[in-house]
């Protein structure tokens, strides 16, 4: 059962999407801010990390580029979940590390095949 590290700050989309994912078979950690994300990160070995990029403490933009910077976890496939849907937005998400992009409210389907995709690398 692939695990998936899911940082979101917000509860309402935490407990929506980890509640789905769960129906979906994934095994779902979860991390309310960015420091904790990566924290997470480095000790629970995700196959996969779902990170929203507007978090507190540390962004998800930030702790993408030090996930990615990292030996340890630069392998770990990470997908950016983002509200933020303007045409820079997916580019920024790349450049900071991230391997797919997704927008908020989440398409469950479209999710599923990116997430399916990467873990398939």
């Amino acid at each position: 059962m692939p695990k998936i590290l899911l940082v979101e700050d917000n509860e309402l989309n935490r407990d929506m999407l980890s509640r789905r994912l769960i129906k979906r078979g994934f095994e779902i950690d979860i991390a309310v801010d960015g420091a904790e994300g990566v924290d997470k990160a480095r000790n629970g070995s995700p196959d996969l990390i779902l990170m929203d990029m507007s978090l507190p403490v540390k962004s998800g933009w930030d702790a993408a580029r030090e996930l990615k910077a990292a030996d340890e976890t630069r392998a770990i496939p990470v997908i950016a979940l983002t509200a933020h849907a303007m045409a820079g937005d997916r580019d920024k998400a790349l450049e900071a590390g991230c391997d797919e992009f997704e927008t908020k409210p989440v398409r469950l389907p479209e999710l599923l095949g990116k997430i399916e995709k990467l873990l398939a690398r």
